[in-house]
């Protein structure tokens, strides 16, 4: 029988190496706003002949937008050949516009537009504030739901407390890698964004179920009179098939990734990760800390942590 849940101290240590990187840099750097939450203008230009970013800088320059920030992709045949350009609110008629297009046609080439879409401050304002307030509801209903699924267990309470603690690692991680990426690769973060995190969210917690649920039903049975020994059991049970469940999303999520389009690379990305992460959480994390609150290794680790505390501490004369 795996003995995952006797090894759950060295879990434990996983997570905690890898969601410290992450949240180092969320807490220094925060994410890389798109247009979405910051509102401004994101252009997209496809030319006919490949670009260099400089190229289109100047142009924007000469025209009063040097501060936008330029992206060089790949689309068709050709190699670096559409720019993406993310500036200040830009109207779809304004004369600086039209001034921009014929510099870009003048100096570069011809070129064809696949599409302009700006978003106004009011609008990228309304946008974080309900993606904050979507946020704490999902996580609000997540704990009544487990709550109640699990009434009949000792503590049911306990049941959902475990299953957010497992979507807040992935949440988590999810965040701190966009904040590593966002800073030292320039990816951005749009309302996609918030529709991932909710995916992995819902995803992260439908594995927990499954989980629990099998955790539970071994309880009614009373397969072992030891609660970890029973939790093992449960995984054991379980973990096949909530690895093949998950590899068969990550190989889909990787086809996207890979052969999709620009726009939605970020997307599948936040879901590709959070989908590893929910894996491993509902596994390793959320039926773990069941255990170790059954077991009482919280107390135990804190009555160990306050000895120490006492015998390091200078004596008093």
């Amino acid at each position: 029988m795996t003995r995952l849940a006797s090894n759950r101290a060295y879990w434990y240590v996983i997570s905690l190496v890898t969601l410290i990187p992450g949240t180092i840099a969320l807490l220094l750097w925060g994410l890389n706003l798109g247009i979405d939450f910051t509102g401004g203008t994101i252009w997209e230009i496809q030319f006919d002949e490949s670009v260099e970013s400089e190229q289109i800088q100047s142009v924007l320059s000469a025209n009063g937008y040097g501060d936008a920030t330029v992206q060089i992709s790949s689309e068709g045949e050709l190699t670096n050949n559409v720019a993406i350009i993310r500036m200040e609110e830009l109207a779809q008629l304004a004369p600086e516009k039209r001034a921009m297009e014929e510099g870009f046609a003048t100096e570069i080439g011809p070129f064809e537009e696949l599409q302009i879409s700006t978003v106004g401050s009011a609008v990228s304002s309304d946008i974080s504030q309900k993606a904050i307030i979507a946020m704490a509801a999902a996580s609000i209903g997540i704990l009544l739901f487990m709550a109640f699924a699990f009434r009949n267990t000792q503590n049911p309470v306990l049941y959902g407390l475990c299953a957010i603690a497992g979507m807040l690692h992935d949440v988590l991680l999810v965040l701190g890698f966009f904040a590593i990426a966002g800073h030292f690769f320039d990816v951005q973060v749009d309302a996609l964004f918030v529709t991932a995190l909710l995916t992995v969210i819902g995803f992260s917690v439908h594995d927990t179920i499954v989980v629990f649920d099998r955790i539970r039903e071994n309880l009614a049975r009373q397969a072992d009179p030891v609660f970890e020994e029973v939790v093992n059991y449960s995984l054991a049970q379980t973990i096949v098939r909530s690895v093949n469940t998950s590899l068969t999303v990550v190989f889909t999520l990787l086809t996207l990734y890979l052969f999709g389009g620009e726009s939605t690379r970020t997307f599948v990305l936040a879901l590709l990760i959070g989908t590893v992460s929910g894996t491993y959480s509902s596994i390793f994390n959320a039926s773990q800390l069941l255990v170790s609150w059954e077991m009482g290794d919280f107390h135990r680790w804190w009555n160990r942590l306050r000895r120490r505390e006492n015998e390091t501490a200078p004596a008093v004369s």
